[in-house]
């Protein structure tokens, strides 16, 4: 049986995709299931993919350890990491405008939008991995300088179970994958089972860049099955994930209960977005209208709770609904739309009930919040103003355009708003008063703080949550920290121990 499946991309041209599990640089067809992958534009099925068993992840995780004990792990330096990173992201961007295509297939965000940021990002990020892949060091530790010294090494952790969400496929694979790589680890990564074919599609650039066999094993599977495995196993030496932080509790207690791996989650997220009186109100509403429809929603940090001084609120609302209203929606293939659909029937009704909560509950639509009357999963976004603190729609998390709107009169309302949350993954602020972004950055219970603008990364610049959003980081240098152990050396050439004590 074939483990491949040909597909039209939006451009109209026909691509091959893996449909298999790839374990130890071999594609095999997996013992669960079958997947069936919808376009969420036109809710056609695109195909059928192979999905990981229990027994399939053990085959996985066997592969990774065999690799980490001998092709990989300590057994290369960095500077060969660093040559098959940079390989595999000169592979991503030959194909760049291929994965943008098929991204754009399977999760409905506009191809413009996947290649000029996710797949650009995606790059970027491996490059900036490779560059430290060969920097990784220790210390050396002054104990007593006639006898003794101690040094610290920075080890790879071993073989890290990786689970990605749906809302940014090709994004979280390369957060998740390129640290790792740099670090020396090994992996098995498990897609979201609605978005699985950029993570396949990469697996092909991966052999050709030449990583070892087992090096990188990709196990589509459902999350009750394939993450579960992961998160329980006891040769994984550590899970990451990125999702719901339902989910993310489970994962946590299950390392817990096994051989209390190493976890790091991104989980979700209610951020909050606050608009000053002295903000530039244009630009506060271009960043706080971005802030909430970016990836149609589907975003951890989506500034879904917007709270705007009282002295502008009138003002800014007008101005924030009619740049809502300009917002098109549409297939992805469309280089005139801002925004695709939602990635699946369940995410499209989840947010249907949670707009329906919300007129329930009393809140007044400025705009939006109504359901799409064609083929696909098409929501405009939904701006709710007169909104309290106990409505669902301000205080759980939607994931798509939904935007809350209050008011607040001082500075110290505004963050006991912001903070009134389990969630602590983002939050925004703007005003020209710099001490006031000084003082408002500091006291917001968040992981990330953007000031004057919202909803930008940078690979180098740490990201994740506290509270409830997460635990961990990923970007920048602290990523390292996540897929490292520290093991300290002590080292006596001159001490000599008398006997008997």
């Amino acid at each position: 049986m074939a483990l491949t499946a040909d597909v039209t991309l939006p451009n109209g041209k026909k691509v091959t995709v893996p449909t298999g599990l790839y374990i130890n640089d071999k594609w095999v067809e997996g013992s669960a299931p079958k997947l069936d992958i919808v376009n969420p534009a036109t809710e056609e099925l695109i195909c059928q993919v192979s999905a990981a068993s229990e027994k399939d992840i053990d085959a996985a995780v066997a592969a990774a350890r065999l690799a980490f004990k001998t092709t990989w792990g300590k057994n290369v330096t960095g500077f060969e990491r660093a040559k098959l990173i940079n390989k595999l992201a000169d592979l991503i961007e030959r194909d760049s405008e291929e994965l943008a295509q098929l991204e754009s297939l399977n999760n409905g965000k506009p191809v413009k939008f996947a290649l000029g940021g996710d797949i650009t990002d995606t790059i970027g990020c491996f490059r900036y991995y490779a560059g430290w892949a060969d920097k990784i060091v220790g210390q050396t530790i002054e104990v007593d300088n006639k006898t003794k010294l101690a040094f610290t090494r920075h080890e790879p952790i071993g073989v890290c179970g990786q689970i990605i969400p749906w809302n940014y496929p090709i994004n979280m694979w390369a957060w998740k994958v390129a640290p790792a790589l740099a670090t020396g680890c090994t992996i098995v990564m498990k897609p979201s089972e609605i978005t699985p074919l950029t993570a396949l599609k990469l697996n092909v650039l991966v052999t050709e860049a030449g990583f070892p066999p087992g090096v990188l094993n990709t196990v589509p599977s459902l999350g009750s099955v394939g993450g579960a495995a992961l998160a329980s196993h006891l040769d994984v030496d550590k899970v990451a994930f990125t999702g719901s932080t339902i989910t993310g509790r489970k994962i946590m207690e299950a390392a817990a209960k096994s051989n209390l791996k190493k976890v790091s989650l991104e989980l979700g997220g209610k951020s909050p977005h606050l608009i000053f009186e002295s903000a530039d109100l244009d630009q506060a509403a271009n960043w706080a209208i971005m802030g909430i429809t970016w990836n149609t929603g589907q975003d951890c940090t989506a500034g879904s709770r917007l709270y705007v001084q009282d002295s502008i609120y009138d003002k800014f609302v007008d101005i924030l609904v009619k740049k809502a209203k300009e917002f098109v929606v549409g297939p992805g293939h469309d280089d005139n739309v801002s925004g695709g659909p939602l990635v699946s029937k369940t995410q499209f009704e989840r947010v249907l009930n949670y707009i329906a909560a919300g007129k329930a509950e009393g809140a007044t639509v400025a705009c939006g919040g109504e359901k799409w009357n064609g083929k696909g999963y098409f929501v405009e976004p939904t701006i709710f103003t007169n909104v309290k603190p106990e409505m669902k729609i301000v205080k759980e998390e939607i994931f798509g355009p939904v935007l809350a709107i209050g008011k607040f009169q001082t500075e110290e309302e505004a963050i006991a708003l912001a903070n009134d949350t389990t969630y602590g993954l983002g939050a925004g602020l703007h005003s020209k008063d710099a001490d006031q972004c000084m003082r408002v950055s500091s006291a917001l219970e968040a992981g990330t703080v953007w000031v004057n603008q919202y909803n930008l990364l940078n690979n180098n610049v740490p990201f994740g949550g506290k509270k409830q959003s997460g635990i961990g980081r990923e970007l920048g240098s602290y990523a390292l920290e996540e897929y490292t152990s520290i093991k300290a050396v002590h080292w006596n050439f001159g001490e000599k121990l008398p006997w008997p004590l």
